[in-house]
């Protein structure tokens, strides 16, 4: 039997310059997209949910796991690639900052964690977990940058931001715990899963 391990990223967001943005929590159209994916029955095998400590991360597990009856766990160390030295950046030159974070992981663009360092620590974290010795299904509620490290590590991909979720958030990949084999790419979250 397959034990499926899932990565979902939280989707939109209400954007507030003045507040730090691990404390920011999701939009109306992001609790809509989570409520309606809770409601599916997709994740109907999950006996984890594993979270970060941000806000909008944690609002989504939640929203997840009541309908599925599951508590959430929060692990502080999945929170997104730490971008504390640039603050907020309006969306144009966080994209620029974003490339490059991609494009160069064994260097810290603008302060910023390198991207070989979050990968190792979002492979620690999700590792970590899948030791337990637990029956069912594994939700990780979490980040696109992140996320997308941890694809690129399971895929044996390169780092790129080639294998990102599209814009928006909201994003889902899938892969077997026995094996470490990705079952899907990104999905977004209106999409049932494959595998």
């Amino acid at each position: 039997m397959v034990i499926h391990i899932r990565y979902l990223t939280h989707p939109q967001v209400e954007i507030d310059p003045a507040t730090p943005v691990q404390l920011w929590g999701l939009s109306e159209i992001g609790r809509t997209r989570t409520e309606t994916l809770a409601k599916t029955g997709w994740f109907s095998g999950t006996t984890q949910i594993i979270t970060s400590a941000e806000t909008k991360a944690i609002e989504t597990a939640e929203m997840i796991g009541k309908e599925l009856n599951v508590p959430f766990e929060v692990r502080e160390a999945m929170h997104e690639n730490d971008r504390s030295a640039t603050g907020f950046l309006p969306q144009d030159k966080f994209e620029r900052v974003a490339y490059r974070f991609f494009a160069e992981p064994h260097v810290s663009v603008r302060g910023w964690e390198r991207a070989i360092d979050a990968q190792s620590r979002i492979i620690r974290e999700v590792e970590h977990v899948m030791a337990r010795d637990r029956s069912g299904d594994i939700l990780f509620v979490g980040h696109g940058a992140v996320g997308s490290l941890l694809f690129c590590h399971y895929s044996n991909f390169p780092i790129d931001r080639c294998f990102d979720q599209a814009a928006g958030g909201g994003h889902y990949f899938a892969f077997a715990k026995n094996g470490r084999r990705v079952l899907h790419p990104w999905r977004p979250m209106e999409r049932p899963p494959l595998g």
